[in-house]
């Protein structure tokens, strides 16, 4: 596919425009999928080889309309890569990814050569559910923080969201905390918080500040039944393609 990048960082293919290396659009209205998934890619070179592995397949892929961002993140870890995709919907996913001609190239880009898996056969398919919003005006994101639990269904998921949106009355909380976007996955056994901050040391004083085992967060997870916390990562340095 014929593309060009303009200098502000716009990538263009098919008569699309793209914004490459940016943080995607969460809550954006065009978006009826979300694809996630995780992998430990071993170390930063590892990192930095998925990432561009994936961005470059992209790149050279026709795009469909149904077609919206994915951006893959380094972890703060050093070995660790965020695959956050947005579509359409599901189906404009599926149609996509059935053509003889982009299926090959799709699962490549799901599963980079060298990056192993996180358990799942391939991303969990998520549907933005609630999200808690900053009071004015939000600063542009430099940290994203993937937080995970495991539900019992749908209705376990929902409560535990709920319960934080109560909490918090729709507020995000915490200096340099912007939103966080709670995601339930499609069977309902998982909801993925993706949180974004002003950088990373921001949310690690907020973790050391109001989320010990005695903080009202705490409490409520305790008191949720079904509801399993699976603990959290950060992530910088988005390397991918959003639809402008």
């Amino acid at each position: 596919m014929t593309s060009t990048h303009s200098p502000d960082g716009v990538y263009s293919g098919s008569g699309d425009a793209f914004r490459t290396d940016v943080f995607p659009e969460i809550r954006r209205p065009d978006s009826g999928l979300v694809l996630i998934s995780e992998w430990d890619a071993g170390s930063p070179e590892g990192q930095r080889a998925a990432q561009n592995g994936v961005a470059h397949a992209w790149e050279e892929t026709p795009l469909p309309a149904g077609f919206l961002s994915r951006v893959l993140f380094a972890g703060t870890d050093g070995r660790s890569v965020l695959d956050y995709a947005q579509w359409t919907s599901g189906a404009a996913h599926r149609e996509f990814v059935a053509r003889e001609e982009t299926g090959p190239l799709e699962g490549i880009a799901a599963a980079p050569v060298g990056v192993g898996g996180d358990g799942d056969a391939g991303p969990g398919r998520f549907r933005l559910y609630r999200s808690l919003l900053p009071e004015g005006a939000a600063p542009a994101p430099g940290c994203v923080v993937r937080v995970a639990f495991r539900t019992a269904g749908e209705e376990a998921a929902r409560r535990l969201v709920d319960g934080l949106m109560d909490m918090f009355d729709g507020r995000q909380s915490g200096a340099g905390g912007i939103a966080s976007h709670f995601h339930l996955s499609e069977d309902g056994t998982r909801v993925v918080n993706y949180s974004e901050w002003t950088d990373a040391e921001a949310h690690e004083r907020m973790v050391v500040a109001e989320l010990g085992s005695g903080g009202q967060v705490m409490r409520l997870l305790a008191s949720l039944p079904g509801v399993e916390p699976l603990g959290f990562r950060r992530y910088t340095a988005p390397r991918g393609l959003v639809r402008a």
